[in-house]
């Protein structure tokens, strides 16, 4: 045979593989991968066994069950104000990450321009290309990872096709303010281009701030798909639950794909999650909980000579590791494994050019004990 032509030539082992297959060898504590060590709600876990004792364990509606994306649309008014129907603009999808690939497919031509904003989560790029598309890169501004503006409206040309958000941010876990949704709303509302907002940490915004979801904003929310992950708010990532709100004629689009991608989620799953949701108390209260962690990590950080950068929202924490060493960020990332015993990410594995600018990402959400045992090592600089 011939070997084959790869879709994804430039695609290899993610970091994240690379990096906890190091912490596993060396026995580290691995905050770099963003999941939590510790388990979900009992209670949650009991709406699920109920409903597959009920006999929910068939094929569901391609598009999901009622009742969940009944909740999802009711969620969604209660917190952003946007009505969206249920019926024939919620989507349950098999995680955010699907929803992604799948809106992609769905919109973007062989040609089409998608503007990503860097640093990135590490699917958005390889989406775009196996939807034929072309990624234009266009950088947060480096410290801050604020939004810039004017490089976002420089980079617009006719064959733009659609613009990527995620708020919070992953990796930077800064979020964006009410402020920039205006800019951005602003920025498109002249043009046909539409955002594809990834909001999977959305309930996980500190200090008192709300989430600015795309939903809020009517010139935003009329041209744009909204990707959320139930994994990322109950600690259910194994699960892969998400979904996609979006008008009727841009959901009717998405469903196209969906259908033949994956046709539906796991239906207990599905009927578990809408009973659990008609208590708002757990994402509610989600904000709360992880800024406590943030906390806790941050209070054990300010005793090594590692940078804080500010913390925002998600459930990651970036630094500057330059007052600790001289090695890139990829270097250092390794050494810190192997020699201190604590598993990070750099922050240039969500560049395409891989920009170093000496930053390294930590998961908090882990156990208290698993903070305090990497803090401990962390003294160590």
């Amino acid at each position: 045979m011939n070997p084959l032509q790869s879709r994804l030539p430039a695609v290899g082992t993610t970091i994240f593989t690379v990096m906890s297959a190091l912490a596993t060898e060396h026995k580290a504590v691995n905050l770099g991968q963003g999941f939590p060590d510790f388990a979900c709600d009992p209670a949650l876990l009991e709406h699920v066994n109920q409903a597959m004792l009920a006999g929910h364990n068939q094929y569901p509606p391609m598009t999901g069950v009622p009742p969940l994306r009944e909740a999802v649309a009711a969620k969604i008014e209660a917190l952003y104000g946007h009505h969206y129907r249920a019926a024939d603009e919620i989507t349950i999808t098999a995680g955010a990450t699907q929803a992604i690939i799948t809106i992609i497919l769905a919109v973007v031509h062989p040609g089409d321009e998608v503007i990503v904003l860097e640093p990135c989560y590490d699917s958005y790029v390889p989406n775009i290309a196996l939807a034929g598309g072309v990624a234009v890169r266009v950088a947060l501004t480096p410290g801050t990872f604020r939004p810039d503006f004017a490089a976002i409206a420089a980079a617009i040309t006719p064959r733009t096709r659609a613009i990527i958000v995620n708020t919070p941010h992953n990796p930077s876990a800064t979020v964006w303010s009410h402020q920039d949704m205006l800019a951005l709303e602003q920025l498109l509302a002249p043009t046909d281009v539409l955002l594809i907002s990834d909001e999977v940490y959305e309930h996980m915004v500190f200090d008192g701030a709300e989430h600015a979801s795309a939903a809020r904003y009517p010139g935003l929310a009329e041209r744009a798909f909204i990707a959320s992950s139930f994994g990322k708010t109950y600690h259910v990532t194994g699960w892969k639950v998400g979904y996609v709100a979006a008008p009727q004629a841009l959901s009717a689009e998405f469903r196209k794909v969906h259908q033949f991608n994956v046709f539906t989620v796991n239906t207990p799953m599905q009927y578990g999650l809408a009973s659990y949701m008609a208590d708002p108390q757990p994402y509610l209260g989600l904000s709360a909980f992880y800024q406590r962690k943030r906390d806790l990590f941050r209070q054990g950080l300010a005793h090594t000579r590692l940078k804080l950068l500010p913390c925002q929202g998600s459930y990651f924490q970036c630094v500057d590791i330059a007052q600790v060493s001289d090695l890139s960020e990829a270097d250092f990332c390794q050494w810190l494994t192997r020699e201190i015993g604590v598993a990070a990410i750099p922050l240039s594995a969500f560049y395409g050019n891989g920009f170093d600018q000496r930053v390294v990402r930590f998961c908090f959400a882990k156990k208290d004990e698993t903070l305090n045992a990497a803090l401990e090592r962390l003294k160590a600089l």
